[in-house]
């Protein structure tokens, strides 16, 4: 399997698992009236189709390990369950971060549910592999969850109309965030000891996690949406336009593609899981650059709005400069 053996190199395959995870996104805006529940089913055949392309090139080239499918017969049952259970609560923090964006705005759900997802990624992953000048990284990090907050106030000020604050909203938030700061050290430990997977093969066994928790859940949610919305029936998953069904795709090999990227670089040697799922997170601001200058959202924003906005992006190439820098002055 290919396998970063400089840091240089680990650190542009998280630059570009950051990119990744920041513009998958943009796929939905393609797909205007195509709710949430509709196109995650398209999403998640995206991340099966990805992991699938990547462990047969990346995964199957190379020196280092083994091969692909060689290393998903090695995997032991064990590994496999910590996969499978990083993919089950991924999937899980991603539709209920959604759902609280829909009742909350992305004003509350944003700061509360993907800071405290850093927060928690962060910390756990560094106490299972303490990797890293921790100074740097977790101020890098403390500027990161600043630079979420500057976003969060920059979205509010534009929102023409504000939403009265939902306890529900913040629950569900601070659930998801619980949750997506969870997946990650599931993930690490699956490629840690004997027996354990490398990058490719726990990326597809995750996705098999995420596909058999979306079945039941995604269900339910297209039923019963937590935002109070009217049900759906997959008559209208079926009913939708074909380029809406390819744009979904793509963006689950989006997201597919960052998450590979960002395993594989995890396991560098001087890298380990809480820098990369750090820099990752970094996805925020690549999602709010987007808005911000291809999809024009800010542009009759206030001019407070767009100096929150301006402050935003300072803090978070601070921390992610400080978050980079980690391993290299480590020790």
């Amino acid at each position: 399997m290919f396998q970063p053996e400089s840091y240089p190199l680990a650190l542009s395959m998280m630059i570009v698992s950051m990119l990744c995870w920041g513009s998958w996104a943009n796929t939905m805006k393609l797909c205007p009236g195509y709710r949430f529940q509709l196109f995650y089913w398209d999403y998640v055949v995206g991340l099966l189709a990805g992991a699938l392309l990547w462990g047969f090139t990346l995964g199957s080239l190379g020196h280092q390990g083994l091969s692909f499918l060689t290393d998903l017969r090695q995997t032991d049952s064990s590994h496999i369950l910590f996969a499978l259970v990083g993919g089950v609560l991924f999937n899980l923090a991603n539709l209920l971060l959604v759902a609280a964006i829909e009742i909350a705005g992305l004003a509350v759900a944003f700061p509360v549910g993907i800071g405290l997802a850093l927060v928690v990624g962060a910390i756990s992953s560094y106490i299972l592999s303490p990797n890293g000048n921790p100074a740097m990284l977790f101020g890098g990090i403390a500027l990161v969850v600043a630079a979420i907050v500057f976003d969060a106030a920059a979205y509010r000020l534009r929102e023409t109309e504000r939403r009265s604050l939902s306890v529900r909203g913040v629950v569900i938030s601070l659930v998801a965030g619980l949750l997506m700061g969870s997946f990650y050290p599931f993930v690490s430990r699956a490629m840690t000891g004997t027996g354990a997977a490398g990058p490719y093969a726990t990326a597809l066994v995750f996705v098999f996690g995420v596909a058999i928790c979306a079945i039941p859940f995604n269900f339910l949610l297209m039923r019963k949406p937590l935002d109070g919305s009217s049900p759906l029936a997959f008559a209208e998953y079926t009913a939708a336009p074909r380029a809406w069904h390819l744009w979904g795709i793509l963006g689950g090999a989006i997201w597919c593609t960052g998450g590979i990227f960002n395993f594989a670089s995890s396991r560098a040697h001087t890298v380990g899981p809480a820098v990369s799922y750090s820099i990752g997170q970094g996805a925020t601001m690549i999602s709010a650059a987007w808005g911000v200058f291809v999809w024009k959202e800010f542009a009759a924003a206030p001019h407070r709005s767009k100096t929150f906005l301006t402050w935003m992006f300072i803090l978070f190439l601070c921390g992610l400069s400080a978050i980079a820098l980690a391993p290299v002055l480590w020790r």
